[in-house]
């Protein structure tokens, strides 16, 4: 049999989510470099603006997230049509874009799902109640998602949330765990950072959405500080909510917060590896890239104790009840007490060596090749 195309179905860059551009280059990356049977392309339209461009009303956050939309669900899938007859399958890399699997073969079509954050809403709407019309988008999106032949997902915890809420049969389910990118590792060429400075900071790396329970990091941080008043707080991406900037007032540290946005891969492993600690405070994760990522760089991690990330972490880092903010400085302040200490680097780098971009990557490949009739199951590594 001859190769097999396979469009990679890619967010919109203008979207800026990071993790979801990542996880789209590193599989087109590693299925151009290491399988011979699969010719891998990258689909994305060009993101058109419409309401942006209307004067007074274009800088409005109201005017992005309509073009968002309209781009999502009438540009995309129209461009999609006219790709078809190019491609043997396709991977939708971000299930959020699975409205996308409506004009594509369910047969030969294949979704990645992260989490269940886009069917909160019709999962369980007393705890998340959205308007109809988003409620409609949702659903939409759930019905592509449910379509396809194949959802592959990132942890134990993401398929147990899919099997419990029967959204997939368990026979179209394929675990590809994500992996960790070439630059974060422990040993590399300094980079310097002008805005750091010498003085030990905490690192956050991640968005300021709710589940990332930001209310919770700036209140551990500010305790923190004030045992240690040197210690800053160093913020990687997202944007502060109103309440978040309250927050920051009221607990008087603005001055010993330094957001950065926008960085390479390159200086965030730069920062993992200057961090005193890197803590990831969420209440609600699919996988938790920062906390592989932190525990290739030889970073000392402290997470939340959901399960996601005690699946993912496993000895390597140290987890702490999520509401429990004397927990976290308590823990916090013991281990930067004695920094001496390397609390057991080689399990934290042990970890991390389980994920891999290559045997993701090696997974999905054999996937579809097995939808294609080269794999029977007994030959399969999924």
């Amino acid at each position: 049999m001859g190769q097999i195309r396979l469009a990679i179905i890619c967010d919109y860059r203008e979207e800026k989510w990071q993790s979801m551009d990542l996880c789209a280059q590193m599989l087109l990356q590693y299925l151009s470099e290491e399988n011979t049977s699969i010719q891998a392309v990258q689909i994305c339209p060009t993101f058109k603006t419409r309401l942006q461009k209307i004067p007074f009303l274009g800088k409005k956050r109201f005017a992005y997230n309509a073009d968002r939309l309209i781009n999502r669900f009438w540009d995309y899938p129209h461009y999609l049509k006219q790709q078809v007859k190019n491609f043997d399958f396709y991977h939708i890399v971000d299930h959020t874009y699975a409205q996308l699997a409506h004009v594509l073969p369910p047969e030969r079509t294949g979704v990645y799902c992260h989490d269940l954050d886009a069917f909160r809403s019709l999962l369980e709407p007393a705890q998340e109640p959205r308007p109809s019309w988003y409620r409609a988008m949702s659903r939409r999106i759930l019905q592509g998602f449910q379509s396809v032949a194949v959802v592959f997902y990132s942890t134990l915890e993401v398929k147990k949330q899919i099997e419990h809420y029967q959204l997939i049969e368990s026979s179209r389910l394929v675990q590809a765990s994500l992996g960790i990118a070439p630059e974060f590792t422990i040993t590399s060429d300094p980079i310097q950072i002008e805005e750091i400075g010498e003085d030990p900071f905490l690192l956050h790396v991640g968005s300021c959405i709710p589940r990332k329970r930001i209310d919770i990091l700036l209140e551990v941080f500010a305790q923190l500080q004030a045992i240690y008043p040197k210690l800053r707080l160093v913020k990687v991406s997202g944007e502060w909510t109103a309440s978040q900037q309250e927050q920051i007032i009221k607990l008087n540290i603005p001055n010993s917060i330094i957001h950065l946005q926008d960085l390479p891969r390159s200086t965030i492993a730069s920062l993992y590896r200057k961090a005193s600690a890197v803590l990831l405070t969420s209440e609600a994760e699919g996988f938790g890239l920062p906390l592989v990522e932190a525990l290739a760089c030889g970073a000392l991690v402290v997470a939340s104790d959901i399960d996601v990330l005690k699946e993912v972490g496993g000895q390597g880092a140290v987890y702490c009840p999520l509401t429990d903010v004397s927990a976290w400085v308590k823990t916090i302040d013991s281990l930067l007490s004695d920094l001496t200490t390397t609390h057991a680097l080689s399990l934290r780098l042990s970890q991390a060596q389980k994920y891999s971009w290559s045997h993701h990557a090696q997974i999905i490949a054999q996937t579809y090749l097995k939808l294609a009739g080269y794999y029977s199951d007994e030959n399969s590594i999924c």
